[in-house]
């Protein structure tokens, strides 16, 4: 229950716009790396001092800034005074368990998403981080919880000058990056299923109590995906409208194309979830029939003994006069009737398949 709670109590009382970092500390040291780049020149490096980066803020060549391990509240505040951030829009980098959203500041346009990087099938759960991202006229801003591989190919693509990147402006970058995050969501959902697959042949050949802990921990990370997932769609459908002069027209057929992609990872999303209710279902079916089968051996078992334990009622009464207890292989019959009576009920319980 504490995934699904916002901890905003370090919050309490505060003025808004109060830089206060809400979340896990992922990483021990804040990196900040540049990419400046345009079609002809490219520069790479790790920047020590944030003012190394005020020399690109109004050249005409494309920089991405990406700043990894965000609970440094001072380096961040001065970030934003670097490229005049808003405080509320910092504030919001800042709180690690913001709502996935798009807010237009008109200079600039603050894209805040959540990221399923990593799924442990071990203990079912989904690892996510949130990512930040602020679109300028020619920068972009990117604040990651921990380092990453999840834009290095599009690093790639910059360094080694391949497809449209160097070609394009800063709102093609942010278009690239939003791309790689959804990327993320299928490679996840296509872990989800392998591992919701081998779950349905368990349920079908041995359901165990393990199998419905698996059940309800899935729908839980269910919910928490279908929490990060179901605003990206809003958030892409805003930028595709290209509301925004910061959005240029050529990009926004790409955007139309990840707002498709949105579509279909919120469709996986809705999917695995009947997959899962249907699952629960199959799993109670599945034990009530076991339990059904145990209970029809034991009441066949119970119905042939009822005429043996009637015969040997019968012959275990007191009274001094019955003609059987005489007979010399009186002993040896009844127990031959017994198990004859036995042999032709379970011949019976057959011929009309309750067995």
């Amino acid at each position: 229950m504490l995934r699904f709670m916002k901890k905003r109590s370090k919050k309490a009382g505060l003025p808004p716009g109060a830089l206060v970092h809400m979340g896990e500390k992922k990483i021990e040291k804040t990196k900040i790396t540049l990419m400046d780049y345009d079609e002809m020149h490219f520069q790479d490096r790790e920047i020590k001092t944030l003012d190394e980066s005020l020399s690109f803020k109004n050249q005409p060549t494309v920089t991405w800034v990406n700043v990894e391990g965000i609970h440094q509240v001072k380096i961040l505040e001065k970030l934003g005074e670097c490229f005049g951030l808003h405080p509320l829009a910092v504030e919001d980098i800042l709180n690690m368990e913001e709502r996935p959203k798009m807010e237009d500041f008109g200079d600039y346009i603050l894209i805040i998403l959540k990221i399923p990087y990593h799924y442990d099938n071990r203990s079912n759960e989904i690892e996510t981080e949130q990512i930040s991202l602020v679109l300028g006229p020619n920068f972009v801003i990117s604040f990651q919880e921990k380092g990453g591989d999840v834009f290095n190919p599009i690093r790639e693509q910059i360094r080694n000058g391949k497809g449209r990147i160097r070609k394009s402006g800063a709102d093609y970058l942010a278009y690239a990056l939003v791309d790689s995050i959804v990327d993320t969501y299928f490679i996840v959902l296509e872990q989800l299923g392998e591992s919701m697959e081998s779950m349905e042949e368990e349920l079908v050949t041995n359901p165990i109590p393990q199998t419905l802990q698996t059940i309800h921990n899935l729908k839980r990370e269910m919910i928490l995906l279908r929490k990060s997932v179901w605003p990206f769609r809003e958030i892409v459908s805003r930028l595709e409208r290209g509301e925004s002069p910061l959005i240029k027209e050529p990009t926004t057929i790409f955007l139309s194309d990840v707002h498709d992609h949105t579509l279909e990872v919120i469709e996986t999303v809705e999917t695995y979830r009947d997959m899962l209710a249907s699952m629960l279902d199959i799993y109670l079916t599945s034990v009530s029939n076991k339990m059904n089968e145990v209970m029809k051996v034991l009441t066949i078992i119970a119905t042939i003994f009822i005429p043996l334990t009637f015969i040997t009622g019968v012959y275990g009464m007191n009274f001094r006069y019955m003609s059987e207890l005489g007979w010399r292989w009186g002993y040896p019959m009844v127990l031959l009737v017994m198990i004859g009576i036995g042999v032709l009920m379970l011949i019976y319980f057959r011929k009309k398949k309750w067995l």
